[in-house]
Parts: C-alpha cells; structure tokens; sequence
C-alpha cells in the first residue's frame, strides 16, 4: 500500500510556510497566495535524482577525485574570467540581467564556441522558440550544428532528456518559466522557481553536469525569485550595461570557484558581444582639455587593476540645506571623508553643495579611491585642474593618515602602461625599484597630498 503524500502550504509571493491553509499570508500580507504543496511528490524512477530510497555514498575528504574540479573554456575569456576561470563541471551558474541586456546572445555565443571544440551542450529555451533561437545563431553567424535544442519547461522531463543525450552543459532560459509535478503552484512562483531551481541542481551535482540558468530581475535590478534561489547555485552573475548603452558589464556577485566582484567588460554590436580587451581606455574617455574636479584613480575589481574617472563639483548652496550627492559609491563615505576634509585639511564645505560621480556607471566598493574623491572636490573648490597624466590613490583614515591599499605595485604598472607619467600614492605602496617614465610621489596624511596638488 503506497503512503499517503504529505503536504504543505506556501505562500508563492514570499515562500513562507504554513501547516494549514489561510486567506493572507500573515509574512507578507497578501491575499490568496498560499497553495498547497506535496511533499512527496510522483513515484519516480530508483535511479533518478530525486528519490528518496537513493543514498549517497560515503568518502573521506582524502578520497576525492580532484579531476571533477577541471574546467571547460567557452572560448571568451572575458566569460571566463568571471567564472573564476573557466566552467566547471558539476557547477550551477545563474546569469541574471535586465531584458535586452544579452544573456541569451552571450551564452549562446559561448555554447557555440564550447560545441565545436567536441563539447555536447543543450540549450532549454522556455520563452523562445526554436526558430527565434536559430534566427539569431545565423545573425550572429554562429556554428549551429552542434548545438542540441530542447523546448520544455517541466524539470522532470528535461532530466530525462538528459538521461538520454547525456550533454556536458545545459542551458536553462529561464529558470522562472520552469516547473515541477511536485509543486500545485503556477510557473513563476517562488515555491516553482525555489523546487525547480534544487532540482536541477541535484541532477547537477549527481550526473557532474554544468547547468546555466538565465533568472530575471526586478524593477530595482535584483533578481526575480526566492533569496534561495542566491544559495542554491554555485556562482550568481549579473550582466548590465554603463552609461554608454554599448558596453556590457558582467559581474560575479557570488562565486564558490573564482573572485567575488570580478568584472567582464563586452561591446554591444551586430554580430553579438564583443570582448573588451582593454576596459580602463573605455572608462578613460577623457576631453582633450582638462577641466577642474576630474581625477584619474586606479582601482583594483577581482583579479585586475581598472582606471577610472572620478568627477567633483562643488557650488554654492542655493537653499537652506547644501546637497551632498554620490553616485557609484557609499553615500556615507563621501560625508566622512567631508569631516576629514574639513578636520584634518583645514578645508570647509559645509555651505557648500558637493556631487561626486564615478564616470562610466561603475560602482565603487573598496576604499583605495578616497584620496582621489577628496583632490577631485579640492580641485573643483579651488578651480584647480589636475593634469591628464596624474593619478591618486589610497585610503585616508580618520586621523587624516593616508594607509596603503592591496595591489599597489600592480595598479602602478597598469597606469604606466597607459601613459601616466605621476602618480599620488601612499608612502607605504611607494615600490623600492622605479618604474620607468612614472614619478611616484609617496604621502602619509592628507596635508602632504594636498600640498602636491598645490604645487601642480
């Protein structure tokens, strides 16, 4: 006699879970939102993922096969260098974008390029169909005879699919249009995308598959979807775009094999996305003549260093309250390095109103770009133009120290190479050797750093 499936009440707009049915979820007020959900779900198959009666094996740590952490290059290394490396096998990433930001066109550049090297690959598509998909291969003029193509949404039937084509990668697009037997909910919800989502994943870590899933966004840019849906994959990558609506921005925001924040720089044209060999000369796309409160500072995003503009303006307040305005870094910040400013620099701006703004859309999350933040409000205060060929960096404390950053000696290599000739640094990143055609002037507070900039 089969036992009776247990169940569950869940709320599809924020997952919380309930042991009897309600009209309002009590967690995020709705109305009508909780289902029930089976626990136990269809009897399966004893060799599939998901049943219950299948027992892992135990091992010791030393017995590990390491050769599972070897990893497939799609042929982009802009791709790969946000992966950590390139993919691994087994591995669950989710790629996250705004619509027409070009999750689909990268990744199936990149199944594309990883086919034809022999790789077998199989793109889900639950949005498009087959034609609209082969319609872009051909624009994008990608090799297309390789590449398996399913158009499915129920989870279930996709691992048996695989089961019997036995692809290396798969490619879910999306993962909000997937849905399971075992949850009485409709495809969207956050008991389908959270159920769906583990799944897949299982079969992943089961079967040693890389599996891609494109996820959607919100209105505020954040990925539609259960914050399980975060903990569940193995790497989260959002891809946007910068002010200049042709670039792409690809980011890792959370990796288990590779660099959290690192970045993949792509141009937008025609036939797809194109790599961005060198990103500091996108962000560095200056004026022929140089203007007050613009200064170049050196940051470091994952594993490389990336030239940046950052722009200043002060004026007079016009009202009663002064605006003090930040855009790509910490609000906060820039009112404490105000204080320090004013304390340790003799400067005052209390009347004034300050916008700072990181040129080309970049956020800013380390603190080596202070002391380029703060010359950059001292040189539009003063109307001082700071010459093409300077650059800052370095953390200032609140003691008006200025304290050495990571990377130092790779940020001044990668500004020599792109033709700066001075650079504004903390004394304790100063190299023992020089570096050819770069005069490096060492600080250690915030007065000294200021009287340089004096002296320009």
């Amino acid at each position: 006699m089969s036992k009776k499936n247990k169940t569950a009440f869940v709320c599809d707009q924020c997952g919380a879970d309930y042991p009897r049915w309600g009209g309002q979820c009590t967690s995020c007020g709705e109305w009508n939102t909780i289902k029930e959900v089976r626990l136990g779900g269809a009897e399966r198959n004893k060799n599939s993922v998901g049943y219950a009666g299948s027992r892992s094996e135990v091992k010791l740590l030393s017995d590990v096969n390491l050769s599972q952490a070897e990893r497939i290059f799609s042929g982009i290394s802009e791709f790969d260098r946000v992966l950590g490396g390139g993919i691994v096998c087994g591995s669950v990433v989710l790629i996250g974008g705004a619509p027409g930001a070009g999750k689909s066109t990268l990744l199936l550049q990149a199944i594309a390029n990883i086919a034809a090297r022999g790789v077998s690959v199989l793109y889900v598509s639950g949005e498009e169909s087959l034609q609209q998909i082969a319609e872009r291969a051909h624009r994008l003029k990608l090799p297309a005879d390789k590449i398996m193509m399913l158009a499915e949404t129920s989870v279930q039937r996709i691992c048996d699919v695989m089961d019997e084509v036995k692809p290396q990668i798969l490619v879910i697009d999306s993962i909000q249009v997937m849905h399971t037997q075992d949850t009485e909910s409709a495809p969207g919800s956050v008991s389908q995308v959270r159920e769906s989502a583990s799944y897949l994943t299982q079969y992943a870590k089961k079967h040693d598959v890389s599996i891609f899933m494109v996820g959607h966004v919100t209105k505020d840019q954040s990925l539609a979807g259960p914050m399980t849906l975060s903990h569940i994959v193995d790497t989260q990558v959002m891809l946007g775009s910068t002010d200049d609506a042709r670039f792409r921005v690809l980011r890792a925001d959370k990796n288990r094999f590779g660099s959290v924040g690192e970045l993949g720089f792509f141009a937008m044209d025609s036939t797809g996305l194109k790599e961005v060999k060198n990103p500091s000369a996108m962000f560095l796309n200056r004026p022929d003549k140089p203007s007050s409160g613009s200064v170049v500072t050196v940051l470091w995003e994952g594993t490389r260093p990336l030239l940046v503009e950052i722009q200043a303006l002060v004026t007079e307040c016009q009202y009663g309250n002064p605006r003090r305005l930040a855009v790509g870094f910490d609000q906060n910040r820039l009112a404490m390095l105000l204080a320090v400013l004013s304390r340790h620099g003799g400067i005052f701006t209390a009347n004034d109103e300050i916008y700072a703004n990181v040129v080309g859309g970049i956020k800013v999350t380390e603190t080596s770009s202070d002391l380029a933040i703060v010359i950059g409000i001292v040189s539009s205060l003063r109307d001082k133009v700071i010459p093409h060929d300077v650059f800052f960096f370095g953390e200032i404390g609140l003691s008006g120290e200025i304290r050495p950053v990571a990377n130092g000696h790779a940020r001044l290599n990668d500004a020599a190479k792109h033709g700066f000739k001075k650079a504004v640094i903390p004394k304790a990143n100063a190299p023992k050797k020089t570096i050819e055609g770069l005069e490096i002037f060492g600080v250690s507070t915030l007065s000294e750093a200021l009287g340089i900039l004096s002296e320009m």
